[in-house]
């Protein structure tokens, strides 16, 4: 493969841009390649500069559960563009959307619009501490919640990839506040409670999706409703990652566990900007201009990402086999790479929770933070280069799961499946 005009692209941007990119995981310098740019993409296949083809297992980091360009998705969009892009008041579709939400999630029963899955998390913090008037809130190693100031402690995501797991620029009175416990270990949480009487809530990803894929045990999500009701503090569930892609109703519907409160992204702007935070009526009705807890955005329920949202919705929820037909392919792929790893006697361990799932360089178990850090960032390189030059574009970090959509194929499934053998042997030099 050629890859000319995306490393011209590349040192053009670098002139501009920090770094020559506007997140820091697609910089790919965790696999030490230049970033691939990209032009554009159909169905399961994204397509760059250099017209080189890539079955896609990143779809923009989780949105596109329809794929990429999905004809019902994107149906009428052109209309709405014509209409407006933005007005700055108040529209029919935010309040649809709203009611799509809290028709499939039984613990929301009010929810505010925002623009990014760090917004929606920040905000539902702030809600917390005023709801609770207590200042603290636990969060746990390798979960990634955005990166507001008192979140960026030993988070997930992109802080993992680059080894910093705090960022310069948080000040320290910051986040004194913020009290770290260890992911599945509920003995760690009932420390930090009997340690402090001034803990306004627990955040939690219901599965992890930033450290890679790491499951929570049902007792242990169990045990952070039992003490947060306890001692009378929230218990929100980040599902910014989570949210509509394992269920219809997202993780708590399988766990059958109702947070406080919820925050979501991706999936619910089809592709667009978007962000929201929602939990019982009583505790939302605190945000203005009801109450006194301030969160506004001009582009808050933009109509156009509300639009792709909304239609996202529909089809999920009019087609909910969608979820029996990703789980189908998650497991072909995890029975497929598998087989290899057996085949070649190598340390690399798959999780899989419903179909979200990610490849660890490492022997299992992964089920923590200290599980995860012991992957093999190198051997990850080396795998991820080999399937790129096969055709398949994985995630360019350890820590990141793969993403599938209605649009990947069986034969896609195969494919990669294939590649990843040879893959394997090149990384394990087998």
């Amino acid at each position: 493969m050629e890859f000319e005009k995306s490393k011209k692209a590349f040192d053009e941007a670098k002139k501009y841009i920090p770094g020559g990119v506007n997140s820091p995981v697609r910089a790919f310098g965790s696999v030490d390649i230049a970033p691939i740019f990209i032009e554009k993409a159909k169905g399961s296949k994204i397509y760059d500069l250099d017209g080189n083809e890539y079955i896609d297992y990143i779809c923009s980091w989780g949105p596109l559960i329809l794929g990429h360009s999905n004809e019902k998705l994107v149906n009428g969009i052109e209309d709405e563009f014509k209409k407006g892009t933005s007005y700055g008041l108040p529209t029919q579709i935010e309040t649809k959307m709203a009611k799509k939400i809290v028709d499939a999630y039984p613990s929301v029963e009010k929810v505010r619009m925002v623009n990014s899955g760090t917004e929606a998390t920040m905000s539902a913090l702030r809600l917390a501490r005023a709801y609770t008037k207590k200042k603290k809130i636990i969060k746990f190693e390798g979960c990634y919640h955005g990166h507001s100031d008192g979140l960026l402690v030993k988070s997930g995501s992109g802080t993992l990839t680059y080894g910093i797991p705090t960022s310069p620029g948080v000040n320290s009175t910051v986040i004194e506040d913020t009290i770290v416990c260890e992911y599945n270990n509920i003995d760690s949480v009932k420390k930090a409670f009997q340690d402090s009487n001034d803990i306004a809530a627990v955040i939690v990803e219901p599965v992890a999706g930033n450290m890679g894929v790491v499951e929570a045990k049902k007792e242990f999500l169990e045990g952070l409703r039992e003490i947060t009701k306890e001692y009378n503090s929230l218990l929100i569930f980040d599902e910014v990652i989570t949210g509509f892609r394992l269920s219809y109703s997202g993780a708590q519907g399988i766990y059958d566990i109702n947070p406080d409160l919820t925050c979501f992204g991706k999936i619910i702007g089809g592709g667009l900007p978007v962000g929201a935070y929602g939990g019982k009526a009583e505790i939302m009705d605190m945000i203005a201009p009801l109450g006194g807890v301030y969160q506004a955005g001009t582009l808050s329920g933009n109509p156009l990402a509300m639009y792709m949202g909304y239609n996202t919705l529909e089809i999920l929820e009019n087609n909910k086999e969608i979820y029996c037909d990703l789980e189908k392919k998650a497991k072909k792929l995890e029975k497929g790479l598998n087989e290899h790893i057996e085949k070649l006697n190598i340390d690399v361990t798959i999780n899989r929770v419903k179909a979200m799932i990610c490849i660890f360089m490492s022997q299992g178990p992964v089920d923590s933070y200290s599980q995860v850090m012991k992957s093999d960032t190198d051997k990850y390189k080396v795998f991820f280069k080999e399937m790129l030059k096969q055709g398949i574009l994985l995630p360019p970090a350890q820590f990141e799961g793969l993403f599938l959509s209605t649009a990947h194929t069986d034969c896609d499934i195969e494919k990669t499946i294939d590649a990843a053998g040879k893959a394997f042997k090149v990384a394990f030099k087998k």
